[in-house]
């Protein structure tokens, strides 16, 4: 029978049992004619048989050296330390620990009973039966591949568990990382920042909508108030509005104190950005009424003005190494900061390409023509009330 038909079925070889190279055992005993007649017996059934002539040798060859052994046949009766001893010793060193052990003994009970003890995993009886020999022999090796297989896949475990490790660390850290970009920048501009595509941040035209916004009154509340009291209104402030542009994954360009400048479109495309900037308009107003509320209570009269405007502007990144800022550069940008400066107090005032791009999706009354700064000719101002759904004024 071949090793490839006894991989496939059949009684297995020493050599065949993993189809690898051939199991070793190493016979201890002073005697050559001993060794000679189990190397006559195992060698031909496809074992690899080295010795040792004493037990100090046999101990130093699996300790010391780089011998790899897979079973000890081990002689009781040696010049030196006896078997007992040998065993004892091997069994105490985590190297040799579960190696098997046969020990050959004479045919006394009291020699078995002190192999067991010793750490022997089985014993042969001199004169030895070499069927019972084989079939004890077998029954350790598979033993032993079973450890190994173990041991060599709890390494591995061990492995793919450092390397889980590493990698969730290097999660963290980028997830650490990329919090604190989104601490300083704009979350869709860190997303670029982070997938290392900056292509995106150079200068570039597109056309966005940009919603400008501002506390009425801010200015005589600040000068009237003390420090805490203003960061306080700030930082509540800046909450309530900072969770709405997240959720309608605005761009906010920046903070100026109460004022907000936040676009859609850019640097990633968004659907109906007009739609979308005056939804968040709108909910933004309410979330600042209900802060509102808490404020006049503590005697401070703040109001909330917006502005909306469309059109094209000139996007990318601008600073220089130490600092970098995402901006939106052009008449939209202005455009929208001035009709929140001749916004009241709780209007949304927007101009025409707003009103024409939504139609009949809101509420818009038209309030005046303006001549605002910077601009060279008047706009037509409107007032965005509410949506329009098909149930009626949302």
């Amino acid at each position: 029978m071949t090793a490839a038909s006894e991989c496939r079925g059949g009684t297995l070889s020493p050599t065949a049992a993993n189809c690898e190279a051939p199991l070793t055992v190493l016979v201890v005993d002073d005697l050559p004619q001993n060794v000679r007649l189990l190397g006559a017996v195992l060698t031909p059934r496809g074992y690899h048989v080295i010795e040792a002539k004493s037990g100090e040798e046999a101990i130093a060859m699996l300790t010391t050296h780089d011998a790899t052994v897979d079973l000890l046949l081990l002689d009781v009766q040696m010049p030196g330390i006896d078997g007992y001893e040998v065993c004892r010793r091997l069994r105490a060193d985590p190297r040799t620990a579960y190696l098997p052990i046969v020990m050959i003994t004479a045919s006394g009970d009291q020699q078995r009973i002190s192999a067991l003890e010793a750490g022997a995993d089985d014993f042969v009886a001199k004169p030895f039966d070499t069927a019972e020999l084989l079939a004890r022999v077998r029954s350790l090796v598979r033993i032993k591949r079973f450890h190994d297989t173990v041991e060599r896949q709890a390494g591995e475990l061990a492995a793919w568990n450092r390397e889980l490790e590493h990698r969730v660390d290097e999660q963290i850290t980028e997830l650490e990382r990329m919090g604190r970009l989104r601490r300083f920048l704009a979350p869709q501009v860190a997303e670029l920042v982070r997938s290392g595509d900056e292509s995106a941040l150079r200068s570039h035209r597109r056309e966005i909508v940009v919603l400008f916004c501002d506390l009425c009154g801010f200015t005589s509340f600040a000068e009237s108030s003390e420090p805490e009291e203003v960061m306080g209104v700030l930082g509540e402030y800046h909450e309530a509005l900072g969770e709405l542009i997240h959720r309608y994954e605005g761009t906010l360009e920046r903070f100026t104190g109460d004022g907000l400048m936040v676009f859609f479109n850019d640097p990633l495309p968004c659907d109906e950005p007009a739609l979308r900037a005056v939804r968040m308009a709108l909910d933004m107003r309410q979330r600042v009424r209900k802060l509102e509320t808490g404020w006049s209570k503590d005697g401070h009269d703040l109001g909330f003005s917006i502005g909306l405007a469309q059109g094209y502007a000139t996007l990318g990144r601008v600073g220089y190494a130490g600092r970098f800022d995402y901006a939106a550069i052009g008449t939209v940008t202005n455009l929208a900061a001035r009709l929140c400066g001749e916004a009241g107090p709780w209007q949304v005032l927007t101009h025409e390409r707003v009103v024409a791009a939504l139609g009949t999706t809101i509420d818009a009354g038209l309030v005046d023509t303006l001549a605002l700064k910077g601009l060279n000719r008047p706009v037509r101002a409107f007032e965005i009330n509410s949506l329009v759904t098909a149930e009626g004024t949302a």
